[in-house]
């Protein structure tokens, strides 16, 4: 669950003025969390979400590099 948060969370702040900080931390942390995540999940399930979540993380974290990076 928290991948698929903080992948949302760098999506959705990529829409806004100055998002671009929480983006690209957001979406770098949610993805690292989707990588350690799919590597213990047992489920199905789980990883489906996991899946949804890192790409969601992806696509925020590289607008938000592209948009001005991890520093305001």
């Amino acid at each position: 669950m928290a991948t698929l948060s903080l992948g949302l969370v760098a999506f959705v702040a990529t829409f806004f003025d100055g998002g671009h900080v929480v983006a690209s931390w957001a979406g770098a942390l949610g993805f690292g969390t989707g990588l350690y995540s799919q590597y213990i999940s047992a489920t199905t399930a789980q990883r489906a979400l996991n899946i949804v979540g890192m790409v969601a993380a992806f696509v925020g974290v590289a607008l938000g590099i592209a948009r001005g990076g991890f520093l305001p």
